[in-house]
């Protein structure tokens, strides 16, 4: 395996994207010394043009965390306190032991009792979006899942359905619009997401400077609430009848004009019909907003002369997720505001395949099932929701063996404590992970990647997601005694295939194929050209930046390998270290249509059996008195590992159970005091924060929390440990479109502790 090394001085500036969330923010990182003296926001930087947010700033922390994995870790037994006991080894030690487990488990119970889970993490790793492929195909088996399925899965389903392609996602043109109206989501903590937008707070204030409006529906008074024009609470979990109300009185009061998108959708009629019994009246008494507000809201997107409509965790983690996703989309094309400028726009990521018009498939889910629970796989995935009983149920198909990439879903995945329960108990795990975390501890086998300084970047999933089509590339700031990244990968996709040789053999064979295809293909960039000839032309130190400079020349700004000199290529962008701007998005349909007869068929897939499921369920909910739990995040808290940084976590407990002083009273919980919160599945004691923040009949836990458990490293985190939220969550509770967990208006009871 390469050992990545370099001549860079030892005093110097280095621009880079931050990898920690998806606003992909440029930082200005000095280093004095060899070591990092200041980071600071890149001011030249073409999309974020100096903002920074506190997470930004401490790569250095996390460069230098003491608690982070320098070497493989192989767990030799447990202590006497149950807690496991690891040893560093060597490298190709510890892939030998990958090799030996892996090969017992597959002869013994074949490909299919190995599963693949996949954290957040990946999205913004250079290695994984390029190699992930080769390592899953080796692996063998359909049993993979992802933070997908506790995130942002109704997305996808409801741009597949639409669209045709599931990984095409229309994101807020914030920089034109006139009207944002913001559901569920707090892009001034989360710093935008499936919407990457390097200074939110900035671009929403200039909504309002031009003379636009911004509306904020929340069950909670969130920062982007504060600072939005209007915030509307609304009760958890009801997003998707208050998006049928609008769609209602669009219809009703012949507010629909689609422009330039009519003549490419289908299903008007069916949607006049399945809408008509969702009357603001109706709504009212479902989510708590008053009909007048809903009326105002459908007239205000109307007549905007442009509006975008954005929905995030707090409409994707609920039974009807998938529903309210597509709703959204849905009055972005009633309203004339789907991919036009200041609407619902299409970006285009200069690695995206060009490829001529043709005839799509439909899209399509469940080509497979979950052993156990029988849930569809979506996107090649199966709900994490699963993945404890397809662990710990004996039969057929049992799961005897995990690999965890970048994730800790024993904090982050529904019904923690058989999560745990689940891990602990299988014949073999390898995790490739920084941390011994509360996931990874289980494993035989840890195997750490290089530090986000030591690797090089391009945001390959979040360029598809951008309010701005960017390219930025960013080197390794410091030489690694590490395996590259895409070496381990590699490695082990050889050794899931049972063959010896270099991690070169899979780089070589991933550009390979990659050009292969794009030759073959009329209309490509490299049409008609000889591979090997191509081949020879590739640039990168690494097999992912090697990947990474064919995919920029083969896309629709590349160089084409010399066919279009002013082109990207991998060398152009290391020679604009603050990125290149490739312009405002523009409208693509119909030729991003991948659907059958490239048109919009509103109701392709079981939207409209879930309208009527939605109908139904209402029922149900109407007059229910029950306190709903819904989640929360920190500026400073993204992901569970963050914890570990002493710079984010210091100062005021933020794992706080946020309720309203109404229902604190009725309650008999105060301010400071301890309450116990139990689901259906499970129970946990919080510290509690009395506050108007959250709307009456609202409780609120932040995610990712409850560290401290016996064999985790994590120090700073075990300090500041709090409770796991997602012990409440119910593994049985999902959108059945999508399989997403729901994890906000989760039925509660709450008692002083």
């Amino acid at each position: 395996m390469a050992i990545m090394t370099s001549t860079a001085p030892a005093d110097r500036t280095v621009f880079r994207t931050c990898p920690l969330c998806e606003a992909t923010c440029g930082l200005q990182i000095e280093i004095k010394d060899g070591a990092v003296k200041r980071i600071r926001g890149d001011q030249d930087d073409v999309f974020s043009k100096g903002f920074i947010c506190p997470k930004g700033s401490t790569l250095k922390q996390l460069y230098e965390d003491p608690d982070r994995l320098r070497m493989p870790v192989v767990r030799r037994g447990f202590d006497d306190d149950g807690a496991p006991i690891f040893e560093e080894v060597e490298w190709d030690e510890a892939f030998a032991v990958v090799g030996e487990k892996f090969a017992a488990v597959k002869a013994e119970h074949g490909n299919e009792a190995v599963g693949v889970y996949l954290g957040n993490p990946n999205a913004h790793n250079l290695a994984w979006n390029t190699h992930a492929r080769a390592f899953l195909q080796a692996i063998g088996s359909r049993s993979m899942f992802s933070a997908s399925t506790v995130d942002q899965m109704p997305r996808h389903v409801a741009s597949g359905y639409l669209y045709g392609n599931g990984m095409r996602m229309p994101v807020p043109d914030l920089d034109r619009t006139d009207l944002l109206m913001l559901l569920g989501t707090n892009p001034f903590v989360s710093n935008g997401s499936i919407c990457t937008a390097p200074d939110y707070p900035g671009r929403i204030q200039a909504v309002r400077n031009r003379g636009g409006k911004v509306v904020v529906i929340d069950p909670s008074r969130t920062p982007t609430a504060e600072a939005a024009d209007e915030h509307i609470a609304i009760r958890p979990g009801t997003d998707a009848v208050l998006l049928a109300a609008i769609v209602h009185r669009l219809i009703g009061t012949d507010q629909v004009s689609m422009g330039r998108v009519a003549a490419l959708v289908d299903g008007m009629n069916e949607l006049r019909d399945t809408v008509e019994p969702f009357s603001p009246e109706y709504a009212e008494l479902v989510t708590g907003v008053a009909a007048g507000t809903i009326e105002r809201l459908a007239d205000d997107i109307a007549t905007a002369p442009t509006a975008a409509v954005h929905g995030r965790i707090g409409t994707t983690t609920v039974e009807f997720g998938t529903l309210t996703t597509w709703l959204i989309d849905v009055i972005a094309i009633l309203t004339g505001n789907l991919d036009e400028p200041g609407g619902s726009m299409f970006p285009r990521s200069a690695i995206e395949r060009v490829r001529p018009e043709k005839q799509g498939r439909p899209y399509r889910t469940g080509r497979w099932q979950s052993r156990v629970n029988a849930h569809p796989e979506i996107q090649g995935e199966l709900p994490a929701a699963d993945l404890p009983v397809e662990i710990l149920e004996p039969g057929e198909g049992q799961l005897r063996m995990m690999f965890t990439v970048a994730g800790n879903p024993v904090l982050s995945c529904p019904d923690a404590e058989q999560m745990n329960e689940a891990f602990a108990s299988l014949d073999a795990m390898v995790s490739i992970d920084i941390y011994l975390n509360e996931t990874t501890r289980h494993a035989d086998v840890v195997l750490p990647p290089a530090s986000a300084l030591e690797k090089s970047h391009f945001d390959i999933a979040f360029s598809n997601l951008s309010v701005r089509n960017v390219a930025n590339y960013s080197a390794p700031v410091f030489d690694s005694e590490q395996p590259a990244e895409d070496d381990i990968i590699a490695r082990l996709a050889l050794l899931a295939m049972g063959m010896e040789g270099d991690a070169t053999l899979v780089h070589d064979q991933l550009v390979n194929q990659l050009l292969s295809a794009e030759v073959g293909v009329p209309g490509s960039p490299v049409e008609g050209r000889n591979v090997e000839d191509l081949i020879a032309m590739v640039d990168g130190d690494t097999g992912s930046d090697r990947m990474l400079d064919a995919m920029l020349r083969t896309g629709p700004h590349g160089d084409a390998f010399g066919a279009n000199p002013d082109g990207l290529s991998l060398q152009k962008l290391r020679d604009n270290p603050h990125g290149i701007d490739l312009g405002a998005l523009e409208p693509r349909l119909p030729d991003a249509l991948q659907t059958p007869e490239k048109r919009i068929d509103l109701f392709a897939g079981p939207l409209l059996e879930e309208l009527t499921r939605l109908e139904a369920r209402v029922v149900e909910w109407a007059g229910d008195g029950r306190l709903r739990l819904i989640g929360r995040r920190h500026l400073r808290s993204n992901n569970s590992w963050m914890h570990n940084i002493e710079v984010l976590v210091k100062g005021k407990a933020r794992c706080t159970l946020q309720i309203n002083p109404d229902d604190a009273a009725e309650l008999g919980v105060v301010d400071g005091g301890k309450a116990s919160v139990r689901s259906r599945v499970g129970e946990v004691t919080a510290d509690v924060e009395v506050t108007d923040i959250v709307m009456p009949g609202v409780v609120s836990l932040p995610h990712g929390w409850g560290h401290g458990q016996p064999g985790a490293r994590l120090d700073v985190a075990a300090r500041h440990a709090g409770v796991n939220s997602n012990v409440l969550t119910d593994p049985l509770a999902i959108d059945p479109v999508s399989g997403t967990s729901v994890l906000n208006g989760i039925p509660v009871e709450v008692a002083p502790a």
